[in-house]
């Protein structure tokens, strides 16, 4: 018998060149990462090797178009870990992050490479190059100086150890959180379900027969599980019990805590910084972002906690006298906020979200995000059959408005126990056309609770504009190089196509066209669309405080030039006490489970920059209401050209300026916030 190919050693004949998922097994991943590490480790042993002095094209290019077969391998990898992970998936995970930090720690501390590269860059005036390969070049050198090629030998070899290290703990921290999402049910009875609408009770039902737990119904730690949980269910000794399983996540004293995992996280990271000349890895991290320095990234964070803090100080105040009016004698809590933040919405807005959620069924949420690129820029999307890695994976052919081939999209929208939490767009190929015309693989995933039919609430429904607005920026790049393709830009600037696409839901003319109940198919009420717009800024002062203090312990803690003796608990305290944290108001990610900041580095003291794009997503969207239009041609044109289709090919407010004429202030934020009263009150 003749054992099948490793499907990383051919070419895949699929459609659009999609993974063939159904031949890749677990077993082919370490053969076909160990020859993708040795042809990478080839190929940038010719470049550095070459005889013939440095240009652009001998060096920069070939930089370019190596590594490509560790792409491949990585980009499935990275999607199966993510999405559908099992225990010999993630023991490969474990092996194999520590030996792909040193892998390149090769590369981008290679001397000889580096020589090269810095030649070009120090003569990149005089070469006649064009802006974007320019952007390549200088791309090329920050990264190759940022991981120490410029060190001497000693400090190269702690630095590698330091990067190799901190691959494994970014790893062991990801799986632990996994591991306490996957583990935790709590079980409900007949009289456990009270409050709960059938929607939510559907959903428990359907985790339960996931799982093999018959006639039961169940909550998991998945946000689409526990938080409608928190908002509608009347007993309060289960809200206080899911909510502390919920913040307790890596925070356990058991096999799957994270809080010396985190210890020496932050202590490794302060010597790298360190060793590269920066006194904090803030410092380091925020050197090559918009922001460029901590105390932007503060000025900016404390500006909106102010009025925040305001306002969320008079919601819990108006929660406690309602609590106080149901004959309640307690004092409201943090797993009572969404409970009494439901009823007060009722109150104040005349409406409840149980009322919203019929007229947001998904497949109607994404027809209308597909509605919106289409309005927008032309795009349609038609589905296609190609390989997926679970069948509830969704695909997409999309095409422009002159009928080309764009890319393929595909859309995983629903938690399983083999996924992680939360939600996210990557790719499984990028454009480019430095090879030809290479067309990309984007995806798009999400946790929502399946059902028959799956709604979504209002906030899960902005959900999936956000990642369609990432979607968006890997379908409509439009650049030469790998290196700046698709969503490779500096992390304070990528959130702004995706918060910029989450107004459009927003949008009157889009609620009313797919906004329809999923029984009778009658369109949403104008009355409660007025409502639901009156409403958005609802509780919004708990929701800032919530991702505020999450973004400003981040910086705290990159900020200590040292992490000896580091007790991230009491560090949390300190700085929420600090800043005047309401003791009822939780944060979004608490460190112990704050997988952004501490499963890898990119959003290592950046977890600001969702705050930093919503400057900019604010300012951008008025310009589309200035004109009358939330689809205005002209207004659509110039987002292309100068943010989605752009990459990372210039500077991003150099890019901002030509998109909109000027760069914003922090008012537009405020306005959308609803805080700029409370700003002047202050």
């Amino acid at each position: 018998m003749i054992e099948p190919s490793n499907p990383f050693f051919d070419t895949w004949s699929t459609p659009f060149g999609a993974p063939p998922f159904s031949r890749i097994k677990s077993e082919h991943f370490m053969p076909a990462y160990e020859r993708a590490f040795a042809e990478h480790e080839a190929e940038i042993a010719a470049i550095a090797g070459q005889t013939a002095p440095p240009t652009f094209e001998n060096t920069v290019v070939a930089l370019e178009n190596a590594g490509r077969a560790l792409q491949r391998v990585d980009d499935v990898f990275g999607q199966l870990v993510g999405t559908d992970s099992n225990d010999t998936l993630l023991r490969i995970e474990r092996d194999i992050s520590p030996r792909t930090a040193a892998h390149w720690n090769k590369v981008r501390m290679h001397e000889g490479l580096f020589a090269r590269i810095d030649a070009l860059y120090r003569a990149r005036e005089s070469l006649g190059l064009t802006p974007e390969q320019t952007r390549v070049l200088e791309r090329h050198h920050t990264k190759q100086r940022r991981e120490g090629a410029a060190l001497d030998p000693s400090k190269k070899q702690r630095l590698a150890v330091i990067v190799e290290r901190l691959a494994s703990l970014g790893t062991a921290f990801s799986q632990n959180v996994l591991a306490d999402e996957q583990s935790y049910t709590m079980e409900l009875g007949p009289d456990d379900l009270a409050g709960l609408p059938d929607f939510l009770i559907e959903a428990a039902k359907a985790a339960a027969d996931e799982r093999g737990i018959k006639d039961k119904h169940i909550i998991t730690l998945s946000r689409s599980s526990v938080e409608p949980f928190l908002q509608f269910s009347s007993r309060r000794d289960l809200r206080e019990k899911a909510f502390r399983a919920w913040i307790a996540r890596g925070d356990n004293n058991g096999a799957t805590d994270n809080k010396a995992i985190i210890a020496e996280t932050m202590a490794l990271r302060a010597e790298r910084a360190k060793l590269l000349g920066y006194p904090s890895f803030a410092h380091y991290r925020l050197d090559d972002a918009m922001a460029k320095t901590p105390e932007a990234v503060r000025g900016l964070l404390e500006k909106v906690w102010k009025p925040a803090r305001k306002a969320a100080l008079a919601d819990r105040d108006a929660l406690q006298a309602l609590i106080a009016e149901e004959g309640g004698n307690f004092r409201v809590a943090a797993w009572d906020w969404r409970y009494y933040a439901e009823k007060l919405r009722a109150r104040r807005c005349a409406f409840e979200e149980s009322e919203v959620k019929p007229y947001f069924q998904l497949d109607r949420v994404i027809e209308a995000a597909f509605y919106g690129a289409q309005k927008l820029f032309g795009l349609t999307f038609q589905p296609v059959d190609v390989p997926v890695w679970h069948p509830d994976v969704r695909s997409w052919e999309v095409r422009g408005p002159d009928g080309n081939h764009i890319g393929i999209f595909y859309g995983d929208y629903f938690a399983r126990p083999s996924k992680q939490g939360g939600a996210w767009m990557s790719t499984l190929r990028d454009q480019e056309k430095l090879t030809g015309n290479v067309r990309p693989l984007v995806l798009n995933v999400m946790n929502f609770n399946k059902g028959d039919p799956t709604l979504l609430s209002f906030e899960d429904a902005r959900t999936l504009f956000h990642e369609m607005g990432h979607g968006l920026h890997g379908l409509l790049s439009n650049v030469t190089y790998p290196t700046v393709s698709c969503t490779s830009v500096l992390t304070d600037w990528v959130e702004l196509p995706s918060q910029l696409y989450e107004h459009w839901f927003e949008q009157p003319e889009v609620l009313r066209k797919f906004a329809r109940h999923y029984k009778t198919g009658e369109p949403i009420p104008e009355g409660l669309v007025q409502k639901l717009m009156a409403a958005k800024n609802f509780d919004r002062g708990c929701q800032t405080l919530e991702y505020i203090s999450s973004a400003l312990v981040d910086l705290d803690l990159h900020l200590l030039p040292s992490a000896e003796g580091l007790d991230v608990n009491a560090f949390e305290k300190m700085t929420l006490d600090r800043i005047g944290m309401p003791e009822e108001v939780a944060m979004r990610h608490r460190p112990p489970h704050h997988t952004h900041v501490f499963s890898g580095g990119y959003y290592a003291s950046a977890y600001y920059s969702y705050m930093w794009s919503e400057v900019l997503d604010a300012d951008a969207f008025a310009a589309f209401e200035e004109t009358g239009d939330i689809f205005n041609p002209e207004v659509a044109r110039r987002l292309y050209q100068n943010v989605l289709s752009t990459g990372g090919s210039r500077d991003p407010a150099e890019l901002y300026v030509a998109f909109r004429g000027r760069l914003p202030t922090a008012d537009a934020l405020l306005k959308k916030r609803g805080f700029l009263d409370a700003t002047a009150a202050a």
